[in-house]
């Protein structure tokens, strides 16, 4: 394959010989060369695939709330819920059911079409999973999209959150295989992908992202990209995290990522996943205004919206409405929403708002 050697050209995945395959597989070498591309250029091509696929001034909102805080067994450097690190966040139980449910209510109202539920958990047991199949139901039952992550699953415990009406499973890889080692230790990288094989042989779509930020070179965030566009399908959901430093986390004192690099990771996610949901998620409350507006640019599509991430802030939701309308950007509805309308047109039950 030809590598990229001028600016008016990019990296194209690399062709199979063999039979016939769902999709074109992707070196690091591939992936490098779109990193190295001029800037300018580099979104160009971004912003052209991206408008081949999505309209490029909707963005998807989501709220995610954190169901189950601290108190978790892996030893993730990133995490401040991690119970090997001393960051002074206290261990919370499950949230009721009802609890849950009122948050996605709000959540509704402020416009956002997805729901993420997370967990610290290292995996749950089964005995967690019926007060969390009873919030994925009434979540779905407001019309919002439905998402959780839990840690690993087994593949009957895929089916139960399948059966519960699941719409995304949340499972990140986090970074690449080779960097992996510098991060986790409890954990290895073929759990992780067990796991998403289980998410996926249920029927459930794939929520799969990593964490960029995290000390780690630019190979090494192309090594991420790499395995993320290889799955078969590709993840339908592709989070893009910037890491936000924790006190008590080993990874507080790392040099930040240059914003243009993460810019960067945005715009190669979006090409060599060109349908997926590319969603701009932690450390967005660090990146000022225009660093957003070129994120969107380079064909993020989706962002975390409200007053919390995980244990991490966010920017407030009418900050977020407010860059949206400056952008000449507008929400998109969710799935269950646009069947609901086309259900209303089609049956004579638009009402007049």
């Amino acid at each position: 394959m030809t590598q990229v050697q001028s600016t008016d050209k990019a990296a194209q995945p690399a062709a199979q010989s063999s039979a016939p395959q769902t999709q074109a597989r992707w070196r690091v070498a591939d992936i490098v060369a779109l990193y190295d591309l001029p800037f300018n250029d580099l979104l160009f091509r971004a912003q052209d695939v991206h408008r081949e696929h999505f309209d490029a001034n909707t963005v998807q909102l989501s709220t995610l709330l954190s169901i189950k805080t601290g108190g978790c067994p892996e030893d993730c450097a990133y995490c401040p819920q991690s119970s090997h690190h001393d960051t002074g966040l206290k261990a919370d139980k499950l949230m009721a059911v009802d609890e849950v449910l009122k948050a996605a209510e709000i959540a509704k109202a402020n416009g956002a079409t997805r729901f993420c539920m997370g967990a610290a958990w290292r995996n749950p047991k089964d005995q967690h999973l019926e007060p969390i199949a009873d919030m994925i139901r009434g979540v779905k039952a407001m019309g919002l999209e439905t998402c959780v992550t839990l840690g690993m699953l087994e593949a009957h415990q895929a089916t139960r959150l399948r059966d519960a009406g699941l719409d995304y499973y949340n499972h990140n890889l986090d970074t690449s295989p080779e960097f992996y080692g510098q991060i986790i230790s409890t954990r290895t990288y073929q759990d992780r992908l067990d796991t998403l094989e289980h998410v996926r042989d249920a029927g459930i779509n794939v929520c799969c992202g990593g964490i960029v930020g995290m000390g780690e070179t630019r190979r090494e965030r192309a090594g991420l990209i790499t395995q993320l566009a290889n799955m078969e399908p590709y993840p339908e959901s592709v989070p893009i995290n910037n890491l936000v430093q924790v006190e008590g986390t080993p990874l507080t004192g790392t040099a930040p990522l240059d914003p243009f690099e993460f810019v960067r990771t945005i715009a190669v996610a979006r090409i060599t996943m060109p349908k997926a949901m590319v969603r701009l998620s932690a450390g967005r409350e660090q990146m000022d205004e225009a660093l957003q507006a070129l994120c969107f640019l380079a064909g993020a599509n989706s962002i975390f919206y409200g007053d919390q991430l995980l244990t991490t802030s966010n920017p407030q939701a009418e900050a977020d409405r407010k860059l949206l309308e400056r952008l000449g950007m507008r929400a998109e509805a969710s799935q269950q929403m646009q069947a609901a309308e086309t259900c209303d047109v089609k049956c004579g039950h638009a009402q007049v708002q």
